[in-house]
């Protein structure tokens, strides 16, 4: 449970930053100045967020199917007591 937690928690700040403005005022891209121009592409900011998107949904399936193994598999009831 602890992977799909790390997936959603990782999927959702990839899907967001991008579109922040921590993402426009960041210290690699102040240095490079290229690497700023690039940063603020749409393109760019578009496939992070479906990189996070893809993270988070990958997460989630994770977390559904933990709950449905756990609820699959139940201890064997002794029914001769």
């Amino acid at each position: 449970m602890l992977i799909a937690a790390y997936l959603i928690e990782a999927g959702l700040l990839l899907a967001m930053a991008p579109w922040t403005a921590l993402w426009e005022r960041n210290f690699f891209a102040s240095l490079l100045p290229w690497l700023g121009d690039w940063m603020a592409s749409g393109y760019v900011r578009g496939g992070v967020t479906g990189i996070g998107l893809v993270t988070t949904v990958v997460g989630l399936r994770e977390l559904a199917g933990s709950f449905l193994r756990r609820s699959a598999v139940e201890p064997a009831r002794d029914e001769s007591a």
